[in-house]
């Protein structure tokens, strides 16, 4: 199982990277565990400076702007 953290203050852009992650997992038939971060000191741990930021596996993947479905199926995929 992965596990993805979509970080952020909890805005429609976050909410939505978290939606369409699952939605393209579940597509995939990849099984998944979101977590949303909206912790801003965890956030800037990561180094993400511009929500909603994706992190996969412990490696930041995205961040700013929900991302396209195609790079989110390379990200499961790895």
């Amino acid at each position: 199982m992965k596990i993805v953290k979509v970080l952020g203050s909890g805005c429609t852009n976050c909410v939505n990277t978290a939606k369409l992650i699952e939605k393209v997992a579940q597509e995939q038939g990849i099984d998944i565990t979101v977590e949303k971060v909206t912790d801003l000191e965890q956030i800037m741990n990561y180094g993400v400076m511009s929500t909603p930021g994706v992190v996969m596996d412990e490696q930041v993947v995205h961040s700013g702007g929900v991302p396209k479905e195609q790079d989110i199926v390379t990200w499961l995929n790895r």
